[in-house]
């Protein structure tokens, strides 16, 4: 099987501090991965590079066989790689319902006709109603966005994402500033938004029982390297992870 995602050393440095250094992986279509290490170990910058927002040093990136090195995040967008920030990107003071239209009208290559009725968008609008469903979030479209909760803030980026139709989503820290309850019932339904919209889903994140819950490859950065890779059960094992990272007491 051809990868989905494919990386090959791929290097990125400001100044003299290199924040990714020859990292190379596979991701295949439909897997759903976890990137956990240390903060400074270069997650978000490995994200950054795979959409576009920084240009590597050197290396390649392939989606699909395509090189996406060079190209701009609106391309890569296109191409169906989505992204979830780790600091959620919405418009805050437009509702619920419109943050997730207006995506879908971007999709369907709509958005300069966006200052007509809205009921001559049924198709986005549908769209958008069925994405806030699967995240639970439909009873609060008409709400503003700055007005959710911020988990929910959270779940309203993914869906921003989902709009798009990715092949590929990346999630940046998905759990991150929520409650335990909010962290388990994310885990579960990020698990089930992977089956429902037929994804190929790689996370960063910090909180383990989600990684270990949800991933079945796991991949650790340290200071920019790749240190280990496999099944969670394998990275559990693994002394150099344990040191690094996990601690012995995991």
């Amino acid at each position: 099987m051809t990868p989905m995602l494919q990386l090959d050393a791929v290097d990125k440095a400001f100044g003299g501090l290199r924040v990714t250094s020859n990292v190379s992986f596979s991701v295949m279509p439909g897997e759903i991965s976890a990137i956990i290490g240390p903060n400074g170990a270069g997650k978000t910058t490995l994200f950054n590079q795979i959409t576009g927002h920084l240009l590597c040093d050197r290396g390649a990136i392939l989606f699909q066989g395509e090189n996406l090195v060079g190209k701009p995040p609106r391309q890569i967008v296109a191409r169906g790689i989505g992204r979830a920030f780790q600091i959620a990107s919405i418009f805050p003071d437009e509702t619920v319902l419109d943050n997730i239209r207006v995506a879908c009208l971007s999709k369907l290559g709509e958005t300069r006709k966006y200052w007509r009725h809205v009921a001559d968008f049924k198709r986005a609008t549908d769209e958008a109603h069925a994405i806030l469903d699967s995240l639970g979030l439909d009873g609060q479209s008409e709400r503003p966005a700055f007005e959710l909760a911020h988990g929910d803030q959270k779940l309203l980026d993914i869906g921003i994402a989902l709009a798009l139709k990715p092949k590929l989503l990346l999630l940046d820290e998905p759990t991150a500033g929520m409650s335990p309850d909010e962290r388990q019932q994310t885990r579960e339904l990020i698990k089930q938004l992977w089956k429902s919209y037929d994804l190929t889903l790689v996370f960063i994140e910090h909180d383990m029982d989600m990684v270990f819950g949800i991933a079945q490859v796991v991949r650790v950065l340290q200071q920019g390297a790749l240190l280990a890779e496999g099944t969670p059960e394998e990275i559990r094992a693994n002394k150099q992870v344990i040191t690094a990272y996990l601690g012995e007491d995991f």
